[in-house]
């Protein structure tokens, strides 16, 4: 944050990639950009192209299907679980379920090992699963009357997301102010 609030503050543009800006801190960057109004900041929590795709077509086809839950799948050195991705599309997903009046999953388990069917985040269960080999993959599982869904992305390699930081370095001094995700420079092209 001190180094965010130094560029700012010297009218330089800045494109953060990490998760765990919570409502504190964005207000907090907020704050410095209103002294600054012509400096753009796009915090993006992932800049896997295909990920933020990823989301909208979850989010896109959750009011269509009885039951969801998400799986991620990354590497063992990740910190956090679920991740911020499969959090954030939990919250799109049960977002879109709830405006659309689409029910909680059903779901008869009655006795569970503690964790065994995910963490609730909204009404959707998120798995997490740590490997060596992997890197960063999710897939949201819709289900319906004899169909399910499956929407799946996979960074095989962390190249995968230099397409992502290369639009919002050369996007970014087109958007004074804060923007959080790169949705909003995808909707552009």
């Amino acid at each position: 944050m001190p180094t965010l609030e130094h560029c700012i503050a010297r009218g330089v543009h800045c494109v953060v990639g990490t998760t765990g800006f919570d409502d504190e801190r964005l207000a907090q960057i907020r704050g410095w950009l209103s002294k600054a109004p012509n400096v753009g900041v796009l915090i993006a929590p992932n800049f896997g192209i295909g990920a933020v795709l990823m989301m909208q077509f979850a989010q896109q086809a959750a009011p269509y299907f009885e039951s969801v839950e998400i799986i991620e799948l990354h590497h063992p050195d990740k910190v956090d679980a679920p991740s911020g991705t499969a959090r954030h599309t939990a919250e799109l997903v049960s977002k879109a379920r709830s405006d659309s009046g689409v029910a909680v999953s059903p779901d008869a388990t009655t006795k569970e090992i503690d964790g065994a069917r995910g963490a609730n985040i909204g009404d959707v269960r998120v798995h997490s699963v740590r490997a060596r080999g992997l890197v960063a993959h999710q897939e949201v599982v819709f289900g319906g009357i004899g169909e399910t869904l499956t929407i799946r992305h996979d960074s095989m390699d962390r190249t995968s997301f230099m397409p992502g930081v290369l639009l919002g370095v050369r996007r970014v001094a087109d958007h004074p102010g804060l923007t959080v995700g790169l949705d909003a420079y995808l909707s552009e092209l």
